[in-house]
């Protein structure tokens, strides 16, 4: 039997009355609706050898990363709004350099832009890698390219006039907040702003952010343990202290792992919360199989009939970051439906990564499926 786009919609419509929960429908009857479709990814890094292999040859230190997101970029601009956690300052050059102590050229952050991405965060413990003055100028050179940014802060004044940050996406108002656990033992400094997991300052801006007209409150948080494929009742406590305070949304990056998915629900609101705890690395030159890939989560949102926007549903795909294979090559995010690209010789790192985040899913996630491709 075969149905039509308004019939599928209203079927949709009808399950997710039934059970309470978000249906996960195909795009082709997503997108007919109004509505707003946000995507999330997880740490942009960039390693030593991400700036090596970026290096142009010939005068002048130039870095190249036009190639880097190819393949990822249809699924990031096809989203109404997309965000990325650039985990590395822009530091001005005229050295750069990788861990432990990040500085990173403004192409890196332009081929994010140019890649789709409409916010980066910075709030996380790199932020203040290569001091107060490379902390500084990332938001000014995020200011000249154009993109939202939210998490740091040139002092506490630009703090209170950035923030509440309140973003019309299709006629919805979401209010977008950044923090992070720490910065890596450096403390800011010269009036520098850094929005740290601080429950009151938090419950606060969250309530200003609200009061300044928001309708959909998504937190960002950097948190949880390095390199652990499950959350921890830190991030669980914290999570349900987000959803207490009217998040409708909790996304979570820093472990370079995928932790993971689930729709929390809000028994006060009568409404389910996505709480993303970890998506892992988007691109980095780390070798363990576990951070060698990531997922992204799409997380939809529609007004109800009496005109209150809620959470409809959140889906979720995983990508491969393959290594170059010689010169002239570079790292390359590679979707899950596009496994052809990735060399022979990685396929082992793809299927480490594919197997093991499949198994933490599949177990775990609440409500938050896999994304259907076309003809699913």
């Amino acid at each position: 039997m075969t149905m039509n786009a308004p019939a599928l919609i209203l079927l949709f419509s009808l399950l997710q009355f039934i059970t309470g929960t978000a249906a996960n429908p195909a795009d082709s009857a997503v997108m007919s609706r109004p509505g707003a479709t946000l995507l999330f990814a997880g740490d942009a890094m960039q390693h030593q050898a991400q700036l090596d292999q970026a290096l142009l040859e010939g005068d002048g230190k130039r870095y190249d990363y036009s190639e880097c997101f190819r393949w990822i970029a249809p699924t990031v601009t096809e989203a109404d709004y997309a965000v990325v956690n650039l985990e590395v300052p822009l530091g001005g050059g005229p050295v750069y350099s990788g861990y432990p102590c990040f500085s990173a050229p403004d192409s890196y952050a332009q081929a994010l832009v140019d890649a789709g991405f409409d916010m980066m965060l910075t709030a996380n413990n790199h932020c203040l890698d290569s001091g107060m003055k490379a902390a500084r100028r990332t938001i000014s050179a995020l200011d000249s390219l154009g993109i939202d940014h939210i998490g740091t802060y040139h002092d506490s004044a630009d703090r209170e006039k950035k923030v509440p940050f309140i973003k019309d996406i299709n006629g919805i108002k979401f209010g977008f907040l950044n923090y992070t656990y720490g910065t890596n033992g450096i403390p800011a400094k010269d009036g520098m702003e850094v929005s740290l997991i601080d429950r009151k300052k938090i419950a606060e801006e969250m309530k200003q952010t609200r009061d300044a007209g928001a309708e959909i409150i998504v937190v960002t948080m950097h948190w949880g343990i390095e390199y652990v494929l499950k959350e921890n009742a830190i991030q669980r406590d914290q999570a349900q202290f987000l959803i207490d305070n009217g998040a409708d949304m909790v996304i979570g990056s820093h472990p370079h792992v995928i932790q993971p998915m689930k729709m929390v629900r809000d028994e006060k609101r009568q409404q389910d919360v996505p709480v993303v705890y970890s998506l892992g690395n988007f691109i980095s030159n780390m070798k363990t199989g576990d951070t060698r890939g990531g997922a992204y989560v799409r997380v939809r949102v529609e007004r109800d009939p009496d005109g209150t926007p809620r959470v409809k549903w959140a889906d979720y795909d995983t990508f491969f970051c393959a290594k170059p294979t010689g010169k002239g090559s570079n790292y390359t995010v590679i979707p899950s439906d596009r496994t052809d690209l990735i060399p022979k010789a990685q396929m082992d790192h793809w299927r480490i990564f594919d197997r093991s985040s499949s198994k933490v899913f599949d177990a775990e996630n609440v409500n938050i499926p896999r994304r259907k491709k076309s003809g699913e």
